[in-house]
């Protein structure tokens, strides 16, 4: 027996309207002033105001840094920082997706340990705590608001940068399905397919265990059921809600399983091309599962049973392939391309692509690891 660890935010908000209620726990926990870190859309759409205004209602100053790119950067990264030092905030509040909360994850691990962003790439890096973090999610998929995990594109090496800090924890998650009204389908469907990505990867990771392995099978669950409807209709609040819960079970399973060569390669497509995340986790997802069918059938068949489909009495390999077929009709349901070359990925950069895949962090955990042969056919594949 090995020792498992569990790692989440102290305190997590969920459900339409707990906006509100974090508001009151920022003003509970004593803090003065926020560098609030988000996007321009965001700032452009008053939801950006609109926390500012709430939050000065209970007495905490803010400071927006609307910056972040849609794959952060460690530019971003240091001008957030700046932003904080010169305006003496104490704490620090993503509002938006993955970037935000990624890019406040390295300002807030930053301003406590010193040093640059890329000091942390890896595993358990830095020495302290982050400067305190409340993260307040407007999509639903990445899972960052409640996650270890920080990725940030090095502009000098065109590579994203995995931290895996326990450091980075927020101290609060905020995910009040009112923020997602209204976002785009195509936003709407890439997040969702991220959000499938990290349970399925978690629960093929060779690290799971029974607490992992639940959250994973009911957020593949939910996901089947809600992701089609959020796409179609973005004002369907009810749907938002249940992807909310489904994308946050998928936090709770890969922050604690990790994640696999979907993930590994996909970060380098972001990195390389500046490609959105959950598109080409979308695209890369069956194929790489394709793979791991050798050695996680019987896993894979799970997944298919969760995603609604009848694999009683099959064998193994058979179930898999049901699910693999399963996530490919999800995809082009929802508007997902299906190739990386309709997002500009070329053949002739696939050495570069496989030589970062294969360092990154994530595809430590992948269930069967793969040589430099088989992660370019894999890319080929999903070209």
């Amino acid at each position: 027996m090995s020792t498992s660890a569990f790692f989440i935010p102290c305190v997590n908000l969920m459900g339409a309207g707990c906006l509100t209620d974090a508001a009151k726990a920022v003003q509970s926990y004593g803090f003065k002033k926020a560098l609030i870190v988000t996007d321009k859309p965001l700032a452009q759409l008053g939801i950006v105001q609109k926390v500012s205004e709430l939050l000065a209602q209970y007495g905490v100053g803010t400071v927006v840094f609307d910056g972040v790119q849609p794959n952060p950067t460690t530019g971003n990264v240091a001008e957030g920082l700046k932003l904080l030092q010169d305006n003496g905030c104490d704490f620090v509040i993503s509002l938006g997706g993955g970037s935000p909360h990624d890019c406040a994850k390295g300002i807030a691990l930053v301003a406590v340990n010193g040093g640059h962003i890329k000091d942390y790439e890896g595993v358990d890096k830095s020495a302290k705590p982050q400067l305190p973090l409340v993260a307040i999610n407007t999509t639903a998929g990445t899972a960052s608001e409640m996650t270890r995990f920080c990725i940030i594109t090095d502009e000098s090496r065109h590579v994203k940068m995995a931290i895996v800090d326990k450091h980075t924890t927020p101290i609060l998650s905020v995910n009040d399905p009112e923020l997602m009204l209204k976002k785009p389908a195509a936003l709407t469907a890439a997040t969702g397919m991220d959000a499938l990505t990290h349970a399925v990867e978690a629960y093929v990771s060779t690290i799971a265990t029974p607490i992992t392995d639940a959250c994973a099978l009911k957020a593949v669950e939910i996901i089947s059921q809600s992701l089609r409807r959020a796409v179609a209709d973005g004002s369907d609040i009810e749907a938002r809600e249940q992807m909310a819960y489904a994308q946050f079970l998928a936090g709770m399973a890969f922050n604690n399983a990790s994640l696999g060569y979907v993930h590994a390669m996909a970060h380098q497509l972001g990195g390389f091309y500046d490609l959105p995340h959950g598109v080409c986790n979308a695209i890369l997802l069956p194929h790489v599962q394709a793979y791991n069918k050798q050695v996680a059938a019987k896993r894979l068949g799970d997944v298919a049973r969760a995603m609604g489909e009848k694999v009683d009495g099959l064998s193994d390999d058979a179930a898999a392939d049901v699910c693999l077929a399963a996530i490919r009709k999800l995809s082009a349901d929802i508007g997902i391309p299906s190739g990386v070359a309709q997002l500009g990925a070329k053949a002739e950069d696939i050495p570069t692509l496989t030589e970062n895949a294969l360092k990154d962090a994530c595809g430590f955990t992948n269930p069967k690891q793969a040589t430099a042969e088989e992660i370019s056919a894999i890319f080929a594949a999903a070209l």
